[in-house]
């Protein structure tokens, strides 16, 4: 694969040899030098405009050298534009043309990279008027190959018609000579063929400074000479331009600082003279502003910056309640030069100097006005208790967002260490009807240390592992040193469960539902059950009662930190705040901060700047410190436990998943092929919000034909037998799991499924019942009885409505019907019959339509299942950005279907 530059830029074209994406590009010949370059054939070729290959590039991993090189290259231009590295121009021959640029030292760095891996395959097209057949030189081809990427990227008819124009819009070459001086100036104003830093230089007594203006080539980052060198000629190998683009270089950068203004007027623009203000400038904000346009100052090696701040958290307060009334803190400032502290005395001096230099141990030091202000107030502060902790475990603050290291000492320290130690188990308490195996008494002891410090915890063990007992057990511990009632909002089918536990763990303890009409709130200090419907409808009655405890089950409930219920909770003021949930994140860590923020308000700080701090970075970069940092501040305050950990659950008995492929009936295939076609249509010529809405209709418009037609067409009276191959699958797996006496569970995301396979079942003979979101709690209750007790061997059940909480153990199988977006959601359903009590092996089918957009779905959730510990992308809406080509793939039927 071999690039061949054209004018305009866009024009530019690849040529294909041999096998290379066969079936792509007009046949052709060219003259080609093929390694070792020392001749030159007329070579058979398919030549593909630069616009017909993007795509394809795009999505390459696998190829020969040429292929792999161009296809990166694609790919450094596609990020280039979507960062905005995008400038108009006009082309030698006067065609309007877009180009890459201004290139930030990060990008020049690449481009140099890419240019130095240049395959000799991939630019095998001699250079025209050579005599001895010559390779073009790989930098100017890679730039030339850059901007036709760039020029082709921003034009479409919709273009032409958001600018109402086609200058710059249309691909068609638009003759635009009358341009080229104003394109000459937009680009003087940003780009330049060099960059620029400055290097700082200063007198023996430190008492005169400068700023040497430097310039580094883009295309060789190794080639640097000061300015002055460059104006005058004496410095080789930076092109014909050199002098205006260092022009160009030092007008942009005193866009980003004033004081470079006064080398425009000078008449070479090559040495500042620097006052104190200037040098302090430089050792603060100006430096960061000229560091993000790509330009770095260098200061003299016997002058750098040595003095380093670090936060002392604990010294000299003692302990501090965390609940709301705890008193503030204060963190120190310990200054220290090459990492010796600095004196009390240094340190006054520090602060009373008004120079950006300081004489400090017989040497000149470099201060700047961060390091000065820490020096004069000597603290960062006042920060509350759990903010404190939380630097104290992730061994950093934030001063005016700048990390910053901090040190613990004190009370504080010996906090840290002991929530970071392992739980250690404590005694069953008294009134507990139970034995409590090893890994829940640690659990008690880790929920008792906790709470007691005023501190909330999240016991996120996986479900089936006795999160509800445990918490039985800690309010009866809580409750022999006086602490009070214990109010549990849970989804309203957990409470007949938690009543039924309670009643049974702990027969003298009172439990009251606050639920359903004519509800009041009883006087003991018992437990007091409701749901988070009533929870938000009576929260000022609730609000104003003395709780000692408030238990939040499945609180992933309340993961929308904006929604009514999650401030409805946060309104209910208790000792001790304990979450529950098997699924502390299902889609982003917002959710996480969200539970942890009710449990500890505080310890994660403000969502937008947690977001900034850790959600985002996490998410963006996969940065394994910062993740492992963020663990480190959660770890205390969150206890997860699988039941595949050692010793946690050894008596349960074998799980095996299946997935089983399903072929499409006639009918389906056709009613998917159609809507496909149908909706993709509407997409192309959709943007914003409408596009995102027809992307995620179309996914559940496919997933509803893949179950069956009839759900799809909402058909009122359908005909069901014939038309799903998923149905004709399920009354196999049915007929076998009946005859073996065994029951099944069979989830469904879509309640008009589950009364379709209801009727269905029913008319088989098939004893079943169904539990949705509008089943009444009473009869949920006793459907649950009735499954345990065997009277029905098909439970139906709505992901949504059933997929926490429920005991159901004497089911063998479970059957995903239809697929949910996050396995996590699936394993929490699975788990309503393989948890604690369960003692025969638990068989999970999983029925996906083969060739469909629930195929490739399946294998995203094998990669997503991986990260389900880490960072979850956003479910269904992750497909919303996808680009037209790339959901065509995924939605399309393939053969196998």
């Amino acid at each position: 694969m071999v690039f061949v530059p054209a004018d305009p830029p866009r024009a530019g074209r690849l040529l294909l040899t041999g096998d290379v994406l066969s079936g792509l590009g007009t046949p052709g010949t060219a003259r080609l030098v093929p390694p070792p370059g020392d001749e030159v054939h007329d070579v058979p070729v398919r030549q593909v405009p630069v616009a017909d290959a993007l795509p394809v590039l795009l999505r390459a991993g696998e190829g020969d050298p040429a292929l792999l090189f161009w296809a990166a290259a694609a790919r450094f231009a596609v990020h280039l534009v979507a960062r905005g590295r995008l400038l108009p121009g006009v082309s030698p021959a006067g065609f309007d043309a877009w180009r890459v640029g201004p290139l930030d030292a990060e990008d020049a760095d690449r481009l140099h990279a890419l240019a130095a891996a240049v395959p000799p395959t991939a630019r095998a097209v001699p250079e025209p008027g050579v005599e001895r057949p010559a390779l073009p030189a790989a930098a100017p081809l890679l730039r030339a190959f850059l901007d036709a990427v760039a020029d082709v990227l921003p034009r479409s008819p919709d273009a032409v018609e958001a600018a109402g124009t086609p200058v710059y819009a249309s691909p068609e070459p638009q003759a635009v000579p009358y341009l080229r001086d104003w394109a000459d100036e937009v680009a003087a104003g940003v780009d330049a063929g060099v960059r620029l830093s400055l290097r700082v230089e200063a007198e023996p007594d430190a008492t005169r400074f400068r700023a040497v203006v430097q310039l580094h080539a883009l295309d060789d980052p190794t080639r640097v000479a000061d300015l002055a060198a460059v104006w005058s000629g004496a410095a080789v190998g930076f092109g014909p331009r050199a002098r205006l683009d260092a022009l160009l270089a030092v007008r942009r950068a005193a866009r980003f600082w004033d004081p470079l203004q006064q080398l425009l007027g000078q008449a070479v623009p090559d040495v500042l003279d620097l006052d104190d203000g200037d040098v302090s400038d430089l050792l603060g904000d100006a430096a960061a502003r000229l560091a993000a346009a790509g330009i770095a100052v260098h200061w003299p090696r016997d002058l750098r910056p040595e003095l380093s701040a670090r936060a002392v958290a604990g010294r000299g307060s003692g302990p501090t309640p965390f609940t709301a009334g705890g008193d503030p803190l204060h963190l120190d400032w310990e200054l220290a030069l090459r990492g010796e502290p600095l004196t009390d005395q240094e340190m006054a001096e520090l602060a009373a100097s008004h120079r950006p230099v300081v004489r400090l141990r017989d040497e000149w030091v470099l201060v700047d006005p961060a390091t000065r202000a820490r020096a004069t107030h000597r603290t960062l502060g006042p920060v509350g208790p759990v903010t404190a902790l939380g630097a104290a475990l992730t061994g950093q603050v934030e001063d005016r967002g700048t990390p910053v290291p901090v040190v613990t000492t004190g009370w504080l320290q010996e906090l840290k260490e002991r929530i970071s130690a392992a739980p250690e188990p404590v005694d069953p308490p008294d009134g507990l009807a139970a034995s409590l195996r090893d890994y829940q008494l640690r659990g008690l002891g880790w929920l008792d240390r906790m709470t007691s410090l005023g501190l909330g915890a999240c016991l996120a063990d996986d479900m089936g592992l006795g999160k509800t007992i445990t918490v039985i057990a800690l309010h009866l511990h809580r409750n022999a040193l006086g602490a009070g009632p214990t109010l549990v909002v849970c989804p309203a089918s957990l409470l007949g469960n938690w009543e039924r536990e309670i009643t049974r763990f702990a027969p003298k303890v009172a439990v009251d539902r606050y639920h359903g009409s004519g509800r009041e709130l009883p006087e003991h200090d018992g437990f007091v059950l409701t749901t988070y419907a009533t929870m938000r409808l009576d929260v000022d009655t609730l609000a104003t009662h003395r709780w000692g405890m408030v238990v939040a089950d499945e609180a992933q409930h309340v993961k929308n930190p904006a929604s009514s219920t999650a401030l409805a909770l946060r309104r209910i003021p208790s000792a001790a705040r304990v979450a529950l949930t098997g699924t502390p994140v299902e889609n982003d860590l917002v959710e996480l901060w969200s539970i942890l923020d009710w449990t500890t308000p505080g310890l994660l700080g403000p969502l937008a700047e947690f977001r900034a701090r850790w959600a985002d970075p996490i998410a963006e970069r996969a940065d394994p410190a910062l993740a492992e940092r963020f663990a480190r501040l959660i770890a205390p305050f969150l206890l997860r436990r699988r039941k595949t950990d050692p010793g946690i659950a050894p008596e349960l008995p074998r799980k095996t998943e299946t997935d089983r492929p399903v072929g499409l009936t006639r009918e389906q295939a056709g009613l998917y092929e159609a809507v496909v076609a149908e909706t993709m249509d509407r997409i192309a010529r959709a943007d914003g919000m409408a596009r995102r809405g027809l992307v995620l209709a179309l996914l559940t418009a496919l997933k509803q034909i893949c179950d069956h037609p009839a759900l799809y067409a909402k058909e009122p009276d359908p005909v069901l037998v014939g038309r799903s191959g998923k149905l004709e699958l399920l009354d196999e797996l049915l007929e076998t799991i009946l005859a073996e006496d065994g029951a099944a569970l069979v989830f469904t995301q879509y309640v008009a499924m589950g009364r379709l396979l209801e009727w269905h079942l029913r008319a088989r003979g098939t004893p079943v019942q169904f539990l949705h979101g509008g089943t009444p709690v009473p009869e949920r209750e006793a459907m649950v009885e009735r499954f345990q007790r065997g009277e029905a061997a098909v439970f139906l059940l709505s992901l949504r409505a059933a997929g926490t909480g429920l005991n159901l153990t004497r089911a063998d199988h479970v059957v995903h019907f239809d697929r949910w977006w996050n396995p996590a959601v699936e394993e929490q359903a699975t788990d309503r019959a393989y948890r604690i009590g369960q003692t025969r092996p638990v068989q999970v089918h999983r029925l996906i339509s083969e060739g469909t957009v629930e195929d490739r779905i399946a294998a995203l959730l094998e990669s997503k299942r991986a990260l389900a510990d880490s960072v979850l992308a956003g479910g269904e809406a992750a497909f919303t950005e996808l680009t037209d080509a790339e959901l065509a793939d995924l939605v399309a039927l393939r053969g196998d279907a």
